[in-house]
């Protein structure tokens, strides 16, 4: 026989099962309400969060833009920049443009020897939501890894969702990688320039990728450029007006024909797979061996700079 249980039967053979009251239903939406109310303060939270944004500017053609459309000059010595309120009027005109936006920071990608700051590259790093990122400086005072600095804190920044909006200052061609990574991430690409005294100083596959432009005339960028009173320009970089498009697509082939004889057919050749762009180094050799015979700098003319190439491309194929 088995033992009898000491519990009592209540009659209905369910000794264990014990009845939920109301305490226990008012408990239990009470939790629910909580939960509901915690979910709504953490979307509304999110709702609110402001997006952020980054400015990325190309020291050079600031420096470059800025001085041709205010001083008439390209050359670093013949006139001061003041950069310290040209970054806070971009980062102003931003606040306009992007109201509901914070700043995460502006980026100055600038040139040094040895990446050593200057003093003046010294003043900029120091001042609030500004970090200076240095490029090398060529014995031709030409800026080299810049491209590849900004592509690198583009693509990381937007990679990692730091930034919704990025604004690029800059004109070179070159940067359109940069552009197509930050974009591949969700991020949207603004590009800002300065306006151009003749013709564009931005490349048109530039403009042709971005998100929206925007143009900064005379007025905007006067207060921050001043002419040195008894400083001569470099008399590399011309003063007059622009070669033709005759004889900068002329001086292209120039420069293939040397390089065809002073460093034969076959160094040359290996250019063609690229065709129409040259790798980063050759393009500024090309630029610096022209702006020489021209006595005329293209740092602020994207379309002659584009002329050049096909004068160069145009000479090498007939010789292939």
């Amino acid at each position: 026989m088995c033992p009898q249980s000491d519990r009592p039967d209540n009659g209905s053979g369910m000794n264990d099962v014990q009845p939920t009251g109301p305490t226990d239903l008012t408990a239990l939406a009470a939790g629910i309400e909580r939960t509901n109310e915690l979910l709504t303060r953490v979307l509304a939270e999110v709702a609110t969060t402001p997006s952020t944004h980054a400015a990325f500017v190309d020291a050079g053609y600031v420096y470059a833009a800025a001085g041709r459309l205010v001083a008439g000059t390209e050359d670093r010595k013949a006139f001061d920049l003041d950069a310290e309120g040209l970054i806070e009027a971009f980062i102003d005109r931003a606040r306009m443009i992007f109201p509901d936006s914070r700043l995460l920071r502006v980026y100055w990608y600038d040139g040094a020897r040895r990446r050593i700051h200057t003093q003046e590259q010294q003043r900029i790093a120091e001042l609030p939501d500004v970090k200076v990122r240095l490029g090398n400086l060529n014995a031709n005072n030409q800026q080299k890894g810049v491209d590849s600095l900004i592509r690198s804190d583009l693509e990381s920044l937007a990679r990692h969702r730091a930034i919704s909006d990025a604004v690029l200052i800059g004109g070179d061609e070159d940067l359109v990688s940069a552009v197509e990574a930050a974009q591949g991430y969700g991020a949207r690409v603004h590009l800002w320039g300065i306006e151009a005294s003749g013709g564009r100083n931005q490349a048109e596959p530039l403009l042709w990728e971005v998100d929206s432009t925007r143009t900064f005339d005379l007025e905007f960028c006067k207060p921050y450029v001043t002419r040195r009173a008894g400083v001569e320009c470099d008399q590399t970089v011309g003063e007059g007006p622009a070669p033709s498009r005759e004889d900068v697509r002329f001086v292209g082939a120039q420069v293939a024909a040397q390089w065809l004889s002073e460093r034969g057919r076959e160094w040359v050749a290996g250019l063609l797979p690229g065709h129409p762009y040259l790798p980063g180094a050759v393009d500024q050799e090309l630029l610096t061996a022209s702006e020489a015979l021209l006595r005329h700098s293209l740092r602020g003319h994207a379309d002659l700079r584009r002329v050049l190439r096909d004068g160069f491309w145009d000479h090498v194929q007939g010789q292939y």
